[in-house]
């Protein structure tokens, strides 16, 4: 079995609820894709690093890290920086806070002196709806003095994301569409 076909299998066994829900874009829906569920899991993770791996090669190189926010990006961008690492690729991981910590450095973002300025890097999410935490994250990046090179999603529920974050200019790649998991 492929990776995508086996991640596709896990994906959907612990990460696909069909019941009512709220999504931090405050919109209603009947379906649910936890991430975390698929992320968490120990061969979900290890597929996950190695099928966002393949997505973030797709873009323009050389990527220097991977990141988004807090906490649905933490485990992606590690598996992720893990899989390139297991290529002989650098990649480093980074995090992205929702707010600045609280103490000592107040910083942003952690891993930060694994990226330099003008480190080329790529934003990772584990579920799309409309985009807006993804775009907070490529703004934040930008921020800290990152080049955002793209996105790539676990999970685009086709619901805007694509649309609002290419409307920004910012490219989108998703390892699976809704449709893609559950048709």
């Amino acid at each position: 079995m492929s990776i995508k076909a086996e991640l596709k299998e896990i994906i959907r066994e612990m990460s696909y609820e069909e019941r009512e829900v709220t999504l931090a874009s405050g919109r209603k829906s009947n379906f649910y894709f936890d991430g975390k569920q698929t992320t968490l899991h120990a061969r979900g993770g290890l597929l996950v690093g190695k099928a966002f791996y393949d997505e973030v090669k797709m873009f323009d190189g050389p990527i220097h890290g991977v990141g988004g926010l807090t906490m649905g990006a933490d485990p992606i961008a590690t598996a992720t920086s893990i899989a390139a690492q297991l290529e002989g690729e650098e990649m480093h991981a980074f995090i992205i806070r929702k707010e600045p910590k609280g103490h000592g450095t107040g910083q942003w973002l952690e891993g930060r002196k694994n990226l330099p300025p003008g480190s080329r890097v790529v934003i990772v999410e584990d579920v799309t709806t409309t985009g807006g935490s993804s775009m907070k994250a490529v703004e934040r990046a930008r921020e800290e003095g990152l080049e955002v090179i793209g996105i790539v999603t676990l999970v685009d529920r086709e619901e805007g994301a694509r649309a609002n974050i290419e409307g920004e200019g910012v490219a989108l790649r998703a390892v699976f569409t809704r449709t893609d998991v559950v048709g």
